[in-house]
């Protein structure tokens, strides 16, 4: 169920055998994505949850179902990207069938990330698929 973005990624990890290759790979991805303009950084944008400063700002078009996102922390900004590729252009009635936690255990994610960067990480799935729940 994952988008060919998600599976490159996937791709990508199966070659990189060391954790610390793969953190600094997400951690890349992150420095890669453009920032978000500042006047979405507002209170509604805002994910409650995570330890760091966490905004994601979704758009719906076309039953499209797309976000833009960004953190004051490297790893979550790649953590952000993580989930972009696994959510962006998939159709919103679609993103609730997501298994996130299946596809990110696929990276090995479920396993290397503190406990307080994976209760940011479930906030930003739980944010995204109540945005989809309210988009259709």
């Amino acid at each position: 169920m994952a988008s060919a973005a998600f599976e490159e990624i996937v791709e990508d990890f199966a070659f990189l055998d060391d954790w610390e290759d793969r953190y600094r790979h997400v951690i890349d991805m992150g420095k890669a994505m453009p920032p978000l303009d500042d006047a979405l950084k507002v209170p509604a944008t805002k994910v409650d949850g995570c330890a760091s400063q966490v905004w994601l700002h979704p758009t719906v078009a076309d039953d499209q179902f797309r976000f833009e996102g960004d953190s004051d922390a490297m790893i979550v900004r790649g953590l952000i990207a993580v989930l972009a590729a696994l959510y962006n252009d998939m159709p919103v009635s679609g993103i609730n069938d997501i298994d996130a936690h299946a596809e990110l255990g696929r990276l090995g994610l479920n396993d290397h990330l503190s406990s307080q960067r994976s209760n940011g990480l479930r906030a930003m799935i739980e944010r995204i698929r109540s945005i989809a729940v309210k988009a259709t």
